[in-house]
């Protein structure tokens, strides 16, 4: 039981050192190079362009790396279960190896070492590759540790309050941020850089020592991790990627999930990448600076300690009925706050932070619901075993556009707006920032912008969900299937869906 604990901290150690390096990269990586840096509109565009291609390409590339073996044929039982075991300790090793180079590619940031454009780009994809190696193995973990919707919900929870721990950096940033004084940002985003990495080291070698004495006893006792229904025959061919991506494509509910986590990506980076400008602008004529740094630890802290809550609901109600909840509760405010207007200071504070935090406690979900589409790719297309790097790596090929597309169109819907530019420009006084909080034209056209972007995002997100379908009864007969406890004959159940 104890060696189950510490299995379960360290999984969630681990989202915690990645909450502590993320959620100052959201918050500020925009900030320092639009006003500390002084890039400018081209550069950023470019850069953001360019980001835009590599962040959706790396995740399914890194995924087939990592799972590509998986899809090699071998009809040897015990072989399979080798396999899946070494898939397993193989994610540890990689989170053991990336996770210091995904702490030193976020110090790029913040110290200004090649022409502004330049750095952007780089500093951009380098640590996109590095999170993104780190997060594909750790999510791809809580589909191949557990199956049963309450043993993903229990590593879930452990997450979540890592990552609220995590979010301590948001309280501790805001405190020494200064745009003309940087000095104490980059000694704090040193040591918690510094943190990182010995953390990563310590929980990655927790995870390693428990699942091989954990796998040791099931050898003992002759008992395989996997076992997979006689009646439930395996495909025998090898697959390209080339063909593996027309599999997935033909699933219904991996489509319409990955609209729909498209547009949450965006709402999710937009609410980060502006927050501070929507507190400066709308809520900085009646806050003071020590009230806007709580607001924005808020926004970070309780979307964590909410997911405990909503995984609740989810053993209970289901992941789906949650969610749909959420979306309705985010159109709902939207467009309460919209009736009320601006001058309601006070339920604008609370607004601006309910808004990020049932956004962000909808991502939370999202890798559960991730986990059940990874079940449907092992049942549907008879794997020999799951590729769930891969299903998360597709996934995220489909939705990832949406973190570059945030700061492209919320620069642009501000603009349309306010009439202001955010970019520094010498031959123009046109920038958003110049300008006093109080400025009428400004704090409407940012009060605009707050309100309509959870409108629109949570309406088409309504839509893409009334559409997926991988829940209820057909959600049990995978995990069934998956767990190796189904006695239908395979032709039978795959004869209830629809592809």
């Amino acid at each position: 039981m104890e060696g189950m604990i510490s299995f379960y901290a360290a999984y969630g150690g681990i989202a915690l050192f990645i909450s502590l390096l993320n959620n100052i990269f959201l918050l500020y990586y925009v900030d320092t190079f639009v006003n500390v840096y002084k890039i400018d509109s081209t550069s950023f565009w470019i850069g953001e362009a360019v980001f835009l291609i590599w962040n959706s390409v790396n995740d399914p590339l890194f995924g087939w790396l990592s799972d590509r073996k998986s899809l090699v044929s071998t009809s040897d039982a015990k072989e399979q279960v080798h396999l899946s075991n070494e898939t397993v300790l193989k994610r540890i090793r990689s989170l053991k190896k990336y996770g210091p180079l995904f702490s030193l590619s976020f110090l790029t940031f913040w110290f200004p070492i090649l022409p502004s454009g330049m750095q952007f780009v780089c500093c951009l994809c380098l640590y996109d590759c590095f999170l993104t190696l780190v997060d594909l193995q750790h999510q791809a973990l809580l589909a191949d540790m557990a199956i049963t919707a309450n043993e993903r919900s229990k590593l879930n929870s452990y997450c979540s309050v890592c990552s609220a721990l995590g979010s301590a950096s948001v309280f501790i940033s805001y405190a020494v941020w200064d745009k003309s004084r940087l000095l104490p940002f980059q000694t704090l985003c040193l040591t918690v850089a510094s943190a990182v990495i010995v953390g990563f080291f310590i929980c990655c070698s927790i995870l390693q020592w428990e699942f091989e004495d954990r796998k040791k006893f099931d050898d003992a006792k002759e008992n395989p991790t996997i076992v997979i229904h006689e009646s439930f025959q395996m495909n025998e061919k090898s697959i390209s990627a080339a063909e593996y991506g027309k599999q997935l494509l033909k699933q219904k509910n991996f489509l319409w999930f990955a609209f729909m986590n498209l547009i949450q990506v965006f709402h999710c980076h937009f609410n980060s990448n502006f927050f501070p400008l929507f507190i400066e602008h709308l809520l900085g004529h009646v806050i003071t600076p020590g009230t806007g740094a709580m607001i924005l630890g808020i926004s970070f802290l309780i979307p964590h300690l909410n997911n405990l809550y909503f995984l609740s609901l989810c053993r209970k109600y289901g992941s789906y009925s949650v969610i749909k909840w959420l979306f309705c509760i985010k159109v709902l405010l939207a467009g309460a706050m919209w009736c009320f207007g601006p001058g309601w200071w006070i339920l604008l504070c609370i607004f601006i932070a309910s808004n990020r935090v049932f956004t962000e406690g909808t991502c939370k979900l999202l890798s559960l619901v991730i986990s059940d589409l990874v079940d449907e790719d092992f049942v549907v297309n008879r794997r020999k075993t799951a590729v769930s790097a891969l299903v998360f790596g597709m996934a995220a090929l489909l939705s990832k556009p949406g973190q570059t597309l945030a700061p492209l169109l919320g620069t642009w819907f501000l603009f349309l707006q306010t009439g202001k530019s955010v970019f520094f420009d010498s031959t123009s006084q046109k920038v958003i920032s110049s300008f006093e909080s109080h400025e009428l034209p400004v704090r409407q056209g940012c009060f605009n912008v707050l309100v309509f972007v959870p409108v629109i995002c949570g309406l088409l997100q309504l839509f893409a969900w009334s559409n997926f379908k991988l829940k209820g009864k057909q959600l049990n007969q995978i995990k069934s299937l998956r767990a190796g406890l189904e006695s239908k004959r395979e032709e039978n159940v795959l004869n209830v869906y629809d592809y």
